[in-house]
Protein backbone atom coordinates (compact mmCIF):
# COMPACT_ATOMS: atom_id res chain seq x y z
CA UNK A 1 0.00 0.00 0.00
CA UNK A 2 1.45 3.49 -1.22
CA UNK A 3 1.71 6.04 1.79
CA UNK A 4 0.57 9.23 0.79
CA UNK A 5 1.13 13.22 2.63
CA UNK A 6 -1.19 16.24 1.67
CA UNK A 7 -0.14 19.69 2.07
CA UNK A 8 -1.97 22.77 1.69
CA UNK A 9 -0.59 26.38 1.25
CA UNK A 10 -4.00 28.05 2.35
CA UNK A 11 -3.09 31.31 1.44
CA UNK A 12 -1.81 30.33 -2.17
CA UNK A 13 -5.10 28.28 -2.46
CA UNK A 14 -7.30 31.00 -1.27
CA UNK A 15 -6.18 33.03 -4.70
CA UNK A 16 -6.18 29.74 -6.62
CA UNK A 17 -9.74 29.41 -6.15
CA UNK A 18 -10.48 33.16 -6.20
CA UNK A 19 -9.53 33.12 -9.77
CA UNK A 20 -11.26 29.79 -10.58
CA UNK A 21 -14.73 31.08 -9.22
CA UNK A 22 -15.30 28.52 -6.88
CA UNK A 23 -13.89 27.19 -3.70
CA UNK A 24 -13.24 23.53 -2.58
CA UNK A 25 -14.19 21.86 -0.08
CA UNK A 26 -11.59 20.43 2.42
CA UNK A 27 -13.56 17.46 3.45
CA UNK A 28 -13.94 16.39 -0.27
CA UNK A 29 -10.23 16.88 -0.92
CA UNK A 30 -9.19 14.22 1.53
CA UNK A 31 -11.35 12.16 0.19
CA UNK A 32 -10.07 12.40 -3.58
CA UNK A 33 -6.41 12.27 -1.36
CA UNK A 34 -7.90 8.98 -0.16
CA UNK A 35 -9.87 7.47 -3.21
CA UNK A 36 -7.21 5.79 -5.57
CA UNK A 37 -6.92 1.97 -4.67
CA UNK A 38 -4.52 1.45 -2.45
CA UNK A 39 -3.99 4.60 -1.05
CA UNK A 40 -3.37 5.69 2.37
CA UNK A 41 -3.21 9.08 3.76
CA UNK A 42 -0.54 8.84 6.08
CA UNK A 43 -0.46 12.80 7.40
CA UNK A 44 -2.34 16.04 6.23
CA UNK A 45 -1.46 19.68 6.79
CA UNK A 46 -3.66 23.26 6.12
CA UNK A 47 -1.45 26.12 6.75
CA UNK A 48 -3.09 29.46 7.21
CA UNK A 49 -1.96 33.01 8.07
CA UNK A 50 -3.57 34.57 10.93
CA UNK A 51 -4.50 38.50 11.37
CA UNK A 52 -5.37 37.95 15.15
CA UNK A 53 -4.96 34.07 17.23
CA UNK A 54 -9.01 34.05 17.03
CA UNK A 55 -9.00 34.49 12.95
CA UNK A 56 -10.94 31.70 10.87
CA UNK A 57 -10.82 29.80 14.03
CA UNK A 58 -14.64 27.92 13.22
CA UNK A 59 -12.61 27.16 10.05
CA UNK A 60 -9.45 25.46 11.90
CA UNK A 61 -11.86 23.62 13.99
CA UNK A 62 -13.54 22.06 11.48
CA UNK A 63 -10.24 21.21 9.15
CA UNK A 64 -9.00 19.65 12.78
CA UNK A 65 -12.38 17.69 12.97
CA UNK A 66 -11.58 16.58 9.72
CA UNK A 67 -7.87 15.11 10.51
CA UNK A 68 -5.57 18.02 8.84
CA UNK A 69 -2.87 19.29 11.38
CA UNK A 70 -3.17 22.99 11.33
CA UNK A 71 -0.21 25.05 11.06
CA UNK A 72 -1.05 28.58 11.80
CA UNK A 73 1.60 32.06 11.75
CA UNK A 74 0.57 35.56 12.57
CA UNK A 75 0.43 37.78 9.03
CA UNK A 76 3.58 40.45 9.40
CA UNK A 77 1.63 43.76 9.42
CA UNK A 78 2.68 45.76 6.44
CA UNK A 79 2.45 49.29 5.20
CA UNK A 80 3.30 53.11 5.85
CA UNK A 81 3.15 54.85 9.26
CA UNK A 82 -0.09 56.66 9.77
CA UNK A 83 -1.95 54.86 6.83
CA UNK A 84 -4.18 52.13 7.89
CA UNK A 85 -3.08 48.65 8.22
CA UNK A 86 -2.59 46.49 5.21
CA UNK A 87 -1.21 42.91 5.54
CA UNK A 88 1.08 40.93 3.88
CA UNK A 89 1.79 37.08 4.14
CA UNK A 90 2.58 34.50 7.27
CA UNK A 91 5.08 32.85 5.21
CA UNK A 92 4.97 29.26 5.87
CA UNK A 93 7.08 27.85 3.62
CA UNK A 94 9.78 26.78 6.43
CA UNK A 95 6.61 24.98 8.21
CA UNK A 96 5.79 22.90 5.29
CA UNK A 97 9.04 21.95 4.05
CA UNK A 98 9.61 20.60 8.21
CA UNK A 99 6.80 19.05 8.19
CA UNK A 100 7.24 17.38 4.37
CA UNK A 101 10.95 16.54 5.16
CA UNK A 102 9.87 14.70 8.79
CA UNK A 103 7.30 12.79 6.93
CA UNK A 104 9.43 11.90 3.61
CA UNK A 105 10.47 8.42 5.30
CA UNK A 106 6.72 7.39 6.04
CA UNK A 107 5.40 8.01 2.49
CA UNK A 108 6.12 7.38 -1.22
CA UNK A 109 3.96 10.36 -2.25
CA UNK A 110 3.20 14.40 -1.78
CA UNK A 111 0.21 16.17 -2.73
CA UNK A 112 1.51 19.78 -2.66
CA UNK A 113 -1.60 22.61 -2.98
CA UNK A 114 0.61 25.68 -3.77
CA UNK A 115 2.02 27.98 -6.38
CA UNK A 116 4.83 29.19 -3.85
CA UNK A 117 8.14 29.86 -6.06
CA UNK A 118 9.54 29.00 -2.90
CA UNK A 119 9.32 25.22 -2.54
CA UNK A 120 10.43 24.53 -5.92
CA UNK A 121 13.79 22.93 -4.03
CA UNK A 122 11.66 21.67 -1.51
CA UNK A 123 9.99 19.49 -4.19
CA UNK A 124 13.63 18.93 -5.89
CA UNK A 125 14.89 17.60 -2.89
CA UNK A 126 11.70 15.01 -1.96
CA UNK A 127 11.77 13.97 -5.35
CA UNK A 128 15.75 13.21 -4.72
CA UNK A 129 14.63 10.93 -1.90
CA UNK A 130 12.34 9.08 -4.25
CA UNK A 131 9.13 10.52 -3.71
CA UNK A 132 6.63 11.37 -6.08
CA UNK A 133 5.19 14.71 -6.13
CA UNK A 134 2.08 16.43 -7.86
CA UNK A 135 1.71 19.91 -7.13
CA UNK A 136 -1.94 21.34 -8.17
CA UNK A 137 -2.99 24.89 -8.36
CA UNK A 138 -4.37 26.44 -11.17
CA UNK A 139 -2.79 28.37 -14.31
CA UNK A 140 -1.47 31.76 -13.74
CA UNK A 141 -1.33 31.16 -10.14
CA UNK A 142 1.57 28.49 -9.99
CA UNK A 143 5.37 29.83 -10.50
CA UNK A 144 6.98 27.99 -13.03
CA UNK A 145 9.87 26.46 -11.19
CA UNK A 146 7.62 24.85 -8.98
CA UNK A 147 5.85 23.26 -11.88
CA UNK A 148 8.73 22.36 -13.62
CA UNK A 149 10.25 21.00 -9.95
CA UNK A 150 7.24 18.33 -8.97
CA UNK A 151 6.82 15.09 -11.12
CA UNK A 152 3.53 16.27 -12.14
CA UNK A 153 1.08 19.02 -11.98
CA UNK A 154 -2.92 19.40 -12.15
CA UNK A 155 -5.03 22.02 -12.41
CA UNK A 156 -7.46 22.58 -10.13
CA UNK A 157 -9.53 23.48 -12.73
CA UNK A 158 -10.01 20.02 -13.85
CA UNK A 159 -11.46 18.99 -10.62
CA UNK A 160 -14.04 21.15 -9.98
CA UNK A 161 -16.87 18.13 -9.95
CA UNK A 162 -14.54 16.12 -7.09
CA UNK A 163 -13.93 19.40 -5.13
CA UNK A 164 -15.81 22.33 -5.33
CA UNK A 165 -18.31 23.02 -2.23
CA UNK A 166 -21.65 22.27 -2.92
CA UNK A 167 -24.45 24.09 -1.46
CA UNK A 168 -26.53 20.90 -1.73
CA UNK A 169 -25.10 17.22 -0.96
CA UNK A 170 -28.08 15.71 -2.30
CA UNK A 171 -28.16 17.10 -5.61
CA UNK A 172 -24.60 18.68 -5.87
CA UNK A 173 -25.79 21.90 -6.55
CA UNK A 174 -22.72 24.54 -6.35
CA UNK A 175 -23.31 28.26 -6.61
CA UNK A 176 -21.58 30.13 -8.21
CA UNK A 177 -20.71 33.65 -7.30
CA UNK A 178 -23.54 36.19 -8.86
CA UNK A 179 -21.76 38.39 -10.92
CA UNK A 180 -21.35 42.19 -10.05
CA UNK A 181 -23.60 45.02 -12.06
CA UNK A 182 -20.72 45.53 -14.29
CA UNK A 183 -20.43 42.35 -15.39
CA UNK A 184 -23.98 41.32 -16.27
Amino acid sequence: MRRRVLAVDGHSMFYAQQKLGWFFDPRRLMELARQEGEVELGSAFWYAGLKDPNDQRPFRDALTSLGYTVRTRPLRELGVEGESRQYGRANLDVEVAIDLLTVAHRCEEVWLLSGSRDLDRLVEVLRAKGLTTIVFSTEGMVARELRNAADRFVDLASLLPQLAKVDNPTTGVVRRPSPSPAQA
